[in-house]
């Protein structure tokens, strides 16, 4: 009986250490994301934007973006709509305190030399959906795999799930800018629709995109959009005016 007990307390103290031992990785990582994004106090971007969905037909279009920490965005544009935030313009912190049960993932996934991949459960009510009742809200479950690239402490993937089935695929590619700050080159959002309620979202995101008068017909079954980013000019002291 004695030497069944001791098992178990052996058994409590490694799992315990272990799930300390994890919750200070996943915060040191995600620490050290924030730290690389806060790294560039502002920047002036130029960003080209393709869209290619099904039953939606749009060229590609341009912004310049000014953007300065912790969180000002001013978006020039000609005769569409707002370029949404979210995502693009939010803090890596901000981004994982939509997510609950952090874990880091152990499994067999091949990720390559210095990648991570931290998966966790989406709060539901930081999404942009309407949910018909609170009931549908409690069955609507989706995590997200957040791959980290640990050699530059930057998100390079963002996958959303429903169970196993891939909802949307974030992919963003990073080069130096003046041989010093680490920024995205390029991003594309594939996204997989099988759900009417992420369908309704992403029309309605599209919507935003490029204004409410295209009007996106029939359900989606995978879509793409790809922003690319040129011509940076980091840290030159945006003025706070810009953004009035």
């Amino acid at each position: 009986m004695k030497k069944i007990i001791h098992i178990t307390y052996v058994f409590i103290f490694f799992f315990t250490n272990n799930l300390f031992s994890d919750n200070k990785n996943i915060r040191r990582m995600i620490d050290n994301t924030e730290k690389m994004y806060r790294s560039v106090n502002d920047y002036k971007v130029e960003m080209t934007i393709s869209v290619s969905v099904p039953a939606f037909r749009m060229p590609k279009k341009k912004y310049k973006v000014f953007f300065k920490q912790p969180n000002k965005v001013k978006i020039k544009s000609r005769g569409f709509g707002i370029l949404p935030r979210t995502g693009m313009f939010t803090s890596p912190i901000e981004n994982f305190n939509n997510l609950t049960d952090i874990k880091i993932n152990k499994g067999t996934v091949r990720l390559g030399e210095n990648k991570i991949m931290m998966v966790g459960n989406v709060i539901v009510d930081s999404l942009a959906i309407e949910m018909p009742n609170d009931y549908a809200k409690l069955s609507f479950k989706p995590t997200v795999d957040v791959i980290i690239d640990t050699s530059n402490w930057v998100v390079t993937n963002v996958i959303t799930k429903i169970d196993t089935l891939k909802i949307m695929e974030i992919q963003n590619e990073y080069k130096l800018v003046n041989e010093k700050f680490l920024l995205p080159v390029e991003s594309k959002v594939e996204y997989f629709i099988k759900d009417s309620r992420f369908s309704k979202w992403l029309k309605k995101d599209i919507g935003l995109l490029f204004g409410n008068e295209n009007k996106i017909n029939g359900d989606m079954v995978r879509g793409l959009i790809t922003v690319k980013y040129d011509n940076y000019q980091v840290n030159k002291g945006i003025k706070d005016s810009i953004f009035d």
